[in-house]
């Protein structure tokens, strides 16, 4: 593995850092007080801009995408995850559009893929994923209730799903919905995947959720939603019958990596800010900065930050080179390990600024709210512990 950026990553990277600069930092202030559904105003024309400068669908490999491998497309996901409310959406690289354009490229059918792959790459449209539900432990996603019957030439859903990620923005036109079409199957190949238009006839948004106090409204918000004997098409089913959950795992699998490229950037962010904080601010006369603690708090976030960039950038590799199940086990670990060192690195910041860094005057706070969401996101920490232990062990007893 080759630590240097080759000439295309070099060439996105210099010209992603210029596009942060002149046109995303300076959209920053115009997020407070954004305490709504809506998307930012400044996200349109950002956008735009994005769109003009090339650096759009950076995360899609393959013809429709920017033809970037993992490797490649890390340290550009870490440069957008330094202001997390703007730049990857930005790009056309937010969650959980990424995951759903990946499924659709994938399992999709041309139809499909022309109804919502297309309006999505263009960033017409956004979408949700409908998975995670109040009435079951939803790390395991086996244990999903939701129904989805078929009825002659259409399938009938009955579910009630929460958190579902993006799902208030007013542009989010289209969900993946998963639910259980055979639950005398094994268990595995009992679920399915099928989209489901916003507007279908009883698909109720109950509420809109909230996440440490806030909307989340930069991220697409998140709802309670409830499948009233919603009714699609046969033809709107993604790939086959009892295939929802290899085809979660798969999308899954890049979804998590993502975020970890971009908690890398959320922890520069946070350094960033503290280091400069402990310069400007006295206390007992001398700047913090002097203080032994505070010197700590830099030293020992510098080591977690580059500790985790390494084995993110190992996982983003081994995906190019060996495939997701190849990378399983760092896929794991990073998930495990980078939204808890990157939520410490946020906490000491934080400390620093005192009083000010809870408040709405930093990014902080809601660097935080969002470090400390996703070691629940995608799977809790405990769920990938004992996935790993469990491999690890087994080779163990393989060879007892």
């Amino acid at each position: 593995m080759e630590f240097g950026f080759d000439a295309k990553t070099e060439d996105y990277r210099k010209r992603l850092l210029s596009f942060m600069d002149e046109h995303v930092y300076p959209a920053e202030p115009s997020l407070a007080g954004h305490d709504g559904w809506e998307p930012p105003a400044a996200l349109a024309g950002l956008k735009a801009k994005a769109r003009e400068a090339g650096l759009w669908n950076l995360f899609l490999p393959g013809v429709h995408g920017a033809g970037l491998t993992n490797l490649q497309y890390a340290p550009l996901a870490e440069i957008t995850g330094r202001s997390p409310s703007l730049a990857p959406a930005a790009l056309n690289c937010a969650a959980p559009d990424t995951g759903n354009m990946e499924v659709l490229s994938e399992f999709g059918t041309p139809a499909q893929r022309q109804a919502w792959l297309t309006p999505l790459l263009d960033g017409e449209i956004r979408s949700a994923f409908a998975m995670t539900e109040p009435g079951v432990a939803s790390s395991d996603a086996t244990n999903i209730g939701t129904r989805i019957e078929r009825d002659g030439d259409e399938y009938v859903i009955n579910g009630h799903k929460f958190y579902i990620s993006g799902a208030m923005n007013p542009n989010c036109k289209i969900f993946i919905v998963m639910g259980k079409t055979d639950p005398s199957a094994a268990r595995h190949v009992q679920q399915s995947m099928v989209l489901v238009p916003r507007d279908t006839p009883g698909l109720q948004i109950k509420r809109g959720m909230h996440v440490f106090g806030y909307t989340d409204g930069d991220h697409g918000g998140h709802a309670e939603i409830i499948f009233d004997n919603v009714r699609v098409p046969v033809a709107n089913l993604i790939g086959e019958e009892g295939g929802g959950f290899a085809i979660s795992q798969a999308r899954l699998g890049p979804g998590r990596i993502h975020h970890c490229m971009r908690l890398i950037g959320m922890g520069e962010r946070a350094l960033e800010l503290m280091c400069t904080r402990a310069l400007a601010r006295t206390a007992f006369g001398r700047p913090i900065a002097e203080q032994g603690v505070v010197q700590d708090w830099i030293a020992e976030s510098r080591v977690r930050l580059e500790q985790a960039r390494l084995l993110v950038l190992k996982a983003a590799w081994l995906m190019d080179t060996v495939g997701n199940k190849g990378a399983h086990t760092e896929i794991q670990a990073i998930k495990i390990a980078v939204p808890s060192t990157v939520e410490w690195i946020i906490d000491k910041a934080i400390q620093a600024y005192g009083a000010a860094g809870v408040s709405q005057d930093t990014p902080l706070a809601a660097l935080w709210a969002g470090s400390r969401t996703l070691r629940l996101a995608d799977g809790p920490d405990e769920v990938h512990k004992r996935s790993l232990a469990r491999r690890e062990l087994s080779r163990y007893r393989s060879a007892s």
